[in-house]
Protein backbone atom coordinates (compact mmCIF):
# COMPACT_ATOMS: atom_id res chain seq x y z
CA UNK A 1 0.00 0.00 0.00
CA UNK A 2 1.35 3.29 -0.93
CA UNK A 3 2.08 5.70 1.61
CA UNK A 4 0.47 8.70 -0.15
CA UNK A 5 -2.68 8.59 -2.33
CA UNK A 6 -1.85 10.15 -5.59
CA UNK A 7 -3.83 13.20 -7.17
CA UNK A 8 -7.25 12.26 -8.60
CA UNK A 9 -6.74 14.03 -11.41
CA UNK A 10 -3.34 14.78 -11.26
CA UNK A 11 -2.92 16.19 -14.99
CA UNK A 12 -5.52 18.79 -14.11
CA UNK A 13 -2.34 20.55 -12.80
CA UNK A 14 -0.40 22.16 -15.86
CA UNK A 15 2.99 21.38 -14.39
CA UNK A 16 2.43 18.00 -13.52
CA UNK A 17 0.97 17.57 -17.21
CA UNK A 18 4.05 18.70 -18.88
CA UNK A 19 6.31 16.57 -17.27
CA UNK A 20 3.73 13.53 -17.71
CA UNK A 21 3.50 14.75 -21.65
CA UNK A 22 7.48 14.55 -21.61
CA UNK A 23 7.36 11.44 -20.14
CA UNK A 24 5.18 9.93 -23.01
CA UNK A 25 7.06 11.99 -25.38
CA UNK A 26 10.79 10.17 -24.81
CA UNK A 27 9.67 6.95 -23.70
CA UNK A 28 7.49 6.91 -27.06
CA UNK A 29 4.48 5.51 -25.18
CA UNK A 30 1.31 7.06 -23.41
CA UNK A 31 2.05 4.47 -20.55
CA UNK A 32 2.54 6.72 -17.20
CA UNK A 33 4.38 4.17 -14.71
CA UNK A 34 2.67 4.38 -10.69
CA UNK A 35 5.98 6.01 -10.10
CA UNK A 36 5.10 9.46 -11.89
CA UNK A 37 1.47 9.95 -10.48
CA UNK A 38 2.57 9.69 -6.80
CA UNK A 39 5.39 11.75 -6.94
CA UNK A 40 2.47 13.89 -8.68
CA UNK A 41 1.25 15.22 -4.99
CA UNK A 42 4.15 18.00 -5.60
CA UNK A 43 5.01 18.85 -8.44
CA UNK A 44 8.24 20.56 -8.29
CA UNK A 45 9.27 17.03 -7.12
CA UNK A 46 7.91 15.09 -9.92
CA UNK A 47 10.02 17.19 -12.20
CA UNK A 48 13.06 17.09 -10.26
CA UNK A 49 13.24 13.19 -10.45
CA UNK A 50 12.18 13.29 -14.28
CA UNK A 51 14.74 15.58 -15.07
CA UNK A 52 17.39 13.37 -13.86
CA UNK A 53 15.99 9.91 -14.50
CA UNK A 54 15.64 11.75 -18.27
CA UNK A 55 19.13 13.11 -18.22
CA UNK A 56 20.99 9.42 -17.07
CA UNK A 57 18.76 7.09 -18.57
CA UNK A 58 17.26 8.02 -21.69
CA UNK A 59 19.85 10.36 -22.82
CA UNK A 60 23.00 8.48 -25.06
CA UNK A 61 26.24 8.47 -22.90
CA UNK A 62 29.11 6.23 -23.33
CA UNK A 63 27.00 3.29 -21.27
CA UNK A 64 24.50 1.68 -24.01
CA UNK A 65 20.56 1.41 -22.25
CA UNK A 66 20.60 -1.76 -21.95
CA UNK A 67 23.66 -1.85 -19.38
CA UNK A 68 22.21 1.03 -17.78
CA UNK A 69 18.97 -1.15 -17.11
CA UNK A 70 20.98 -3.60 -15.85
CA UNK A 71 22.90 -1.44 -13.27
CA UNK A 72 19.61 0.17 -12.60
CA UNK A 73 18.23 -3.88 -11.74
CA UNK A 74 22.08 -4.46 -9.49
CA UNK A 75 21.24 -1.33 -7.42
CA UNK A 76 16.82 -2.00 -7.17
CA UNK A 77 17.77 -5.44 -6.28
CA UNK A 78 20.73 -4.40 -3.35
CA UNK A 79 18.20 -1.51 -2.17
CA UNK A 80 15.52 -4.11 -1.81
CA UNK A 81 13.07 -1.85 -3.86
CA UNK A 82 10.70 -4.66 -5.46
CA UNK A 83 9.15 -1.65 -8.16
CA UNK A 84 11.89 -0.78 -9.22
CA UNK A 85 13.31 -4.61 -9.76
CA UNK A 86 10.10 -5.30 -11.70
CA UNK A 87 10.33 -1.98 -13.59
CA UNK A 88 13.74 -1.99 -14.66
CA UNK A 89 13.65 -5.64 -15.66
CA UNK A 90 10.77 -5.16 -17.76
CA UNK A 91 13.11 -1.95 -19.52
CA UNK A 92 15.46 -3.98 -20.00
CA UNK A 93 13.75 -7.18 -21.29
CA UNK A 94 12.70 -4.23 -23.97
CA UNK A 95 16.07 -2.66 -24.57
CA UNK A 96 17.15 -6.77 -25.15
CA UNK A 97 17.70 -8.81 -22.13
CA UNK A 98 17.59 -12.03 -22.52
CA UNK A 99 16.94 -15.06 -19.70
CA UNK A 100 20.46 -15.90 -20.02
CA UNK A 101 21.75 -12.21 -19.11
CA UNK A 102 19.30 -12.40 -16.78
CA UNK A 103 20.54 -14.68 -14.80
CA UNK A 104 23.71 -14.04 -15.37
CA UNK A 105 23.12 -10.63 -14.32
CA UNK A 106 21.70 -12.59 -10.85
CA UNK A 107 25.01 -13.91 -10.49
CA UNK A 108 26.64 -10.84 -10.28
CA UNK A 109 24.30 -9.40 -7.90
CA UNK A 110 24.67 -12.30 -5.77
CA UNK A 111 28.10 -13.04 -5.66
CA UNK A 112 29.14 -9.21 -5.05
CA UNK A 113 26.60 -9.09 -1.94
CA UNK A 114 28.04 -12.16 -0.47
CA UNK A 115 31.49 -10.92 -1.37
CA UNK A 116 30.59 -7.33 0.27
CA UNK A 117 29.87 -8.79 3.13
CA UNK A 118 32.66 -10.88 3.78
CA UNK A 119 34.82 -7.79 3.28
CA UNK A 120 32.87 -5.46 5.40
CA UNK A 121 33.26 -8.30 8.20
CA UNK A 122 36.72 -9.19 7.71
CA UNK A 123 37.39 -5.20 7.48
CA UNK A 124 39.86 -5.64 5.07
CA UNK A 125 42.34 -2.91 4.26
CA UNK A 126 42.49 -1.54 0.53
CA UNK A 127 45.43 -2.85 -1.44
CA UNK A 128 47.26 0.52 -2.50
CA UNK A 129 47.11 -0.62 -6.57
CA UNK A 130 43.25 0.01 -5.84
CA UNK A 131 43.80 3.03 -4.53
CA UNK A 132 44.33 6.11 -6.78
CA UNK A 133 44.73 8.68 -4.28
CA UNK A 134 47.90 6.53 -3.64
CA UNK A 135 48.94 6.41 -6.61
CA UNK A 136 47.54 3.01 -7.49
CA UNK A 137 45.35 2.02 -10.72
CA UNK A 138 44.46 4.84 -12.61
Amino acid sequence: MSTIAPPIDPESDPRVKAVFDDIRETRGSDFINNLWPHLAFDPALLKEVWSEVKAVMATQSEIDPLTKEMIYMAVSIANACSYCVHSHTAAARTKGMTDGMYAELLRIVSLAGRTNHLANALQLPIDQVFDRSAGGAS
